[in-house]
């Protein structure tokens, strides 16, 4: 079994204490994770601060360089990152090179931002005292990232957290997810091979109250970026003081299904969308509604197609679903479908635990107060209701604490266009579903859902302040 150590400064160092990581679906044992103390964080918070002045002062060229390097060697490793994702995860191991590639091309990304880092001239003159002068902005790094991960995507969102605050010249204290370790450290070991300076990575592991908050209150940490729950997200925001705090929270993210659509295009598509990944998918297709007039159609399609997707071994090529990240989500989600049950909702498909694994779960006519609807399930359940109208539908994707992205699947183009007016959420999908993410767009949500965006271009943004120059020329 492997035995990881923390990544400090530069170096590998033991910790005093570890804890044993399983598999999610086997439940074996896969290696013995450091548990950080309050010093050893300490410790990476200083060398991220002493490594500041390197990496600010690193020309744009070099920092796109260690990035480049780092997205070659991935390539040149993507099997064995893969496996790292099927076995820490869970994730079905042909899912898991998707995500692969993805963190190859979301570096790609960032070091080709590294180079597009720039201001604005500002023309003084338009102001009566502004004449003779000349006046630009410039952005300069913020300093030491505070970077809190979660277990659903441990390559690529890591990659949208270290990318671009190495891009713009920060240095980054990194605590990943507690049972997605293993890919963090996989990518310590490929950034220090790729010439990143020491003390610019940091990686620590252990209890997230402990490791967390000393991240979050340090005050030589400037920003803090976090992907995970809204509860945890609102408490880091609440500890971060003055700090600039970057949150993608999740969202139960809903499709809109319109009249006249063809719904032997979408709904292998809406299939994706809900059961990707076992649905732990901050965007996972969780609520469905059709127009009355496709809904019988509509949900004879999608049950068909689900019955034909493959569950068990996330290292079987084959397999389209496996377990969920812990046992105990299962006893959770399960108590979630036999609240619905009883409430009147019908269970098409799914709804139980088959040798561990959840099955896809279909749900009909479900109330939009029961949990299934109105909460992020972040497992292989999706809610499919009938409506009447567009606007109907609009009503009740708003009708949430969430607003990350939604979808709407029309063929026509005033339909788009009001509900991409109405719906108030961060990123509206025209004739797709809400699980639709590239790299590059600019990603994050409203309400419960945080704030800032992510998307390299936009993350530099957020990881960058601002700075005046003028120059009196009188």
């Amino acid at each position: 079994m492997k035995q990881q150590r923390l990544f400090i400064n530069g170096e590998w160092v033991e910790a005093s204490a570890s804890t044993e990581l399983k598999s999610p679906y086997s439940g074996e044992p896969i290696a013995q994770i450091p548990a950080a103390t309050i010093e050893d964080v300490d410790r990476a918070i200083e060398a991220a601060y002493e490594a500041r002045a390197v990496m600010a002062a690193m020309p744009a060229h070099k920092r796109a360089a260690i990035l480049e390097k780092l997205a070659l060697l991935m390539t040149e490793r993507a099997e064995e990152a893969a496996g790292i994702l099927a076995l820490e995860a869970a994730k079905p191991v042909t899912t898991a090179m998707a995500e692969v590639q993805r963190t190859i091309q979301t570096y790609k990304f960032a070091a080709e931002e590294a180079k597009r880092i720039h201001g604005e001239t500002i023309p003084l003159d338009a102001a009566p005292g502004g004449e003779g002068r000349i006046a630009y902005t410039t952005r300069e790094p913020l300093g030491v990232i505070g970077a809190i991960t979660p277990f659903n995507f441990p390559l690529n969102l890591v990659a949208h957290k270290v990318g671009p605050a190495i891009a713009a010249g920060n240095t980054i204290v990194l605590k990943p997810a507690g049972q997605t370790p293993l890919s963090a450290y996989f990518i310590a070991e490929l950034l220090h091979e790729a010439g990143l300076p020491a003390g610019a990575l940091n990686v620590v592991t252990g209890s997230g109250r402990l490791v967390g908050d000393r991240i979050v209150t340090d005050d030589r940490v400037s920003m803090i970026t976090f992907t995970g729950s809204p509860g945890v997200g609102i408490g880091i925001r609440a500890k971060a003081g003055l700090k600039r705090v970057t949150l993608e929270l999740g969202s139960n993210a809903a499709v809109i299904v319109d009249k006249g659509v063809n719904l032997d295009k979408i709904v292998p598509r809406c299939v994706t969308g809900a059961f990707s990944n076992q649905g732990q998918v901050c965007i996972s297709l969780q609520r469905v509604y059709v127009h009355e007039d496709e809904y019988d159609r509509f949900v004879e399609k999608f049950v068909a197609l689900t019955q034909g997707l493959v569950v068990g071994d996330p290292l079987d090529p084959a397999t389209d679903l496996s377990a969920l990240i812990a046992p105990e989500e299962n006893a959770r989600v399960l108590q979630w479908i036999e609240e619905a049950k009883e409430q009147g909702t019908v269970v098409a498909i799914g709804g139980e635990v088959r040798d561990g694994v959840l099955l896809p779960t279909v749900l009909l006519n479900a109330d939009q107060a029961l949990k299934v609807s109105c909460q992020e399930a972040f497992a292989p359940i999706v809610v499919i209701n009938k409506v009447s109208s567009v606007d109907e539908a609009i009503g009740h994707v708003n009708d949430s604490r969430f607003g990350l992205q939604a979808g709407i699947y029309t063929d026509h183009i005033h339909t788009a266009l009001d509900a991409a007016d109405k719906l108030h959420v961060g990123g509206v999908i025209i004739n797709d579903i809400p699980t639709f993410r590239v790299d590059h767009m600019p990603y994050g949500g409203v309400k419960e859902s945080g704030i800032g965006r992510e998307g390299i271009k936009y993350a530099v943004e957020e990881m960058t302040e601002m700075k005046l120059v003028i120059f009196n020329r009188n």
